[in-house]
């Protein structure tokens, strides 16, 4: 099963490789049974679906999540291993649209206008002539 990330981009379930393992959330004995804890992960690095430019940024902002070009992610929330397989597909999904997400447009500096200005410097007097009514009275 494909996972679909985001219109543009589809993750082919051959590029997905899954893990399986004791989980050691709810369930009780069942627990201590069964391999209801998955493991998810992707090679960024290396996926051919991804263009350089998405790679690169995904390396970047995901980097620290990387174990050698690979992101994991883990599901043991559930104690069905089906569910916690949905779940950590929906995990990848998310991760990855948020590391291709464009940031917000760099804010271009611009002057202060002279109204600004005004108000600034009115207040700053207002502010020194309250304090200069806080001071004793000069003594002849």
């Amino acid at each position: 099963m494909d996972l679909s990330v985001s219109p543009a981009l589809t993750i082919p379930a051959s590029e997905l490789v899954w893990r399986f393992s004791r989980s050691s959330g709810p369930g009780g004995q069942h627990v201590n049974t069964t391999d209801s804890r998955v493991a998810l992960s992707w090679n960024v690095a290396h996926s051919p679906v991804l263009s350089d430019e998405q790679r690169a940024m995904l390396l970047q902002r995901l980097g620290h999540r990387l174990i050698a070009g690979s992101l994991v992610v883990t599901a043991s929330e559930q104690r069905s291993q089906l569910r916690n397989r949905e779940i950590a597909l929906a995990k990848l999904a998310e991760t990855v649209a948020r590391g291709l997400e464009r940031g917000p447009a760099v804010r271009r500096r611009t002057k202060p206008t002279r109204g600004s200005k005004v108000r600034r410097l009115d207040a700053k007097k207002q502010r020194s002539a309250t304090k200069q009514q806080r001071r004793k009275p000069m003594g002849d």
